[in-house]
């Protein structure tokens, strides 16, 4: 993740600690993180979006964890100290466990954070997400009206969600919203960065297409689409700022746009260019995302570098503990991604913002190449501005 608001505005955020390695509670070095854990409880979801990566649709599929699974799998990620574990799906909320599943977690310590929908949650579901303290409940919201209500395959699923927003707000819950930057999506982005204004809503992600599941039906931006689509984002946040209403704002699954918002601090604002480089080079980008910072446990309790990394399994939770499986020093893949040495190629093989962008988000190459360690085919930076002959960096 790339947090805009505190690369752009120098504004303390929550998770600055483990992303950038200020404040309390900072580990030595994002090599050494524990992972954020992405857990999908179910694949089933009341949904159909177009892009989503586990394919799931409104049937019950066999062979998830039971509750007793579950609870082992709580009690070993707590044991272990991640830093916060995000219930996903599917939809999470359909669990016909879900609260009791929330509730012991919190009893364990864990933080929560909740990926959904939205369209489950009513009045009451938003009382009980907050007696819960949910660090936060992140809504999937991808365009306004019928947009978001054709992306999501359900009409009527938009007024669901805003009542959703507006219901965690009446009961002072901290709420998120999620968007995929998709050619679906970016027609409406301008209307998006209003309503967030509109709704007061605290905390933004921007989430770069990743080819999973249905996702993978649908094309990537061109750069030039890419780009536009983070002028208009830098721009919002820095007028949110300067109307004393800095909100966290961040973009994920593409480490590039750090390089790119700096080449944009060099232009606008260069002593704060300097301060951004540093947090940026602490973080690493892609060097310590997947497979370090981030994990995945899919519904079959499967563990995985990330949640798009469905296709490369590091063991399963069913018959070995995560920490035991996230420890491990024999599977050639892990040991990459956590290697300082990753044998990058093509264009992030000579781009001279390894050190802050790692090569972008590897599951792309993969997928797109087979070879996780080709160039990440959604960089939309140039070739003249990663070459290695450009203005110095820092």
């Amino acid at each position: 993740m790339t947090n805009l608001t505190r690369l752009i505005c120098d504004t303390p955020q929550p998770a600055d600690a483990l992303r950038y390695g200020r404040g309390h509670g900072a580990p030595a070095s994002a090599a050494t993180r524990k992972p954020i854990v992405v857990w999908n409880i179910t694949r089933s979801c009341n949904l159909r979006c177009a892009h989503c990566y586990s394919d799931s649709t409104a049937n019950r599929y066999p062979g998830e964890l039971n509750m007793d699974q579950c609870k082992a799998v709580i009690d070993d990620l707590a044991d272990f100290g991640v830093p916060g574990l995000l219930f996903s799906g599917g939809e999470p909320m359909i669990h016909p466990q879900f609260f009791n599943l929330a509730a012991y977690a919190r009893e364990c310590g864990l933080r929560l954070t909740l990926s959904t929908n939205g369209t489950l949650i009513d009045a009451e579901a938003a009382e009980r997400l907050k007696e819960l303290q949910f660090a936060y409940v992140g809504i999937s919201l991808d365009g306004i009206g019928a947009t978001h209500d054709h992306f999501r395959g359900r009409e009527g699923a938009f007024d669901k969600s805003v009542a959703a927003f507006r219901h965690l707000a009446g009961v002072e819950q901290k709420t998120g919203l999620r968007l995929t930057l998709t050619r679906h999506t970016v027609g409406d982005l301008d209307r998006i960065l209003d309503f967030i204004e509109q709704e007061s809503i605290q905390r933004v992600c921007f989430y770069h297409l990743v080819y999973s599941g249905r996702g993978s039906q649908l094309s990537l931006l061109t750069p030039d689409e890419t780009r536009n689509a983070l002028d208009k984002i830098i721009a919002r946040v820095e007028a949110w700022n300067r109307a004393g209403q800095p909100r966290e704002v961040l973009t994920v699954d593409q480490p590039a746009d750090g390089a790119y918002l700096w080449m944009h601090l060099q232009r606008t604002n260069p002593e704060r260019a300097d301060r951004a480089y540093e947090l940026l080079r602490w973080n690493g980008g892609g060097n310590h995302s997947s497979g370090t910072g981030l994990a995945n446990i899919d519904t079959q309790g499967n563990v995985h570098p990330d949640q798009f990394w469905q296709d490369h399994t590091l063991g399963n939770v069913k018959r070995t503990p995560f920490s035991q499986i996230w420890t491990r020093k024999d599977d050639p893949l892990l040991n990459g991604l956590r290697s300082s040495e990753r044998p990058l190629m093509g264009r992030c093989g000579d781009c001279r913002f390894r050190d802050i962008c790692g090569g972008g988000f590897r599951v792309r190459a993969w997928q797109r190449y087979g070879n996780p360690w080709a160039e990440d085919p959604g960089c939309p930076l140039t070739d003249e501005e990663i070459s290695k002959g450009a203005y110095a960096a820092v």
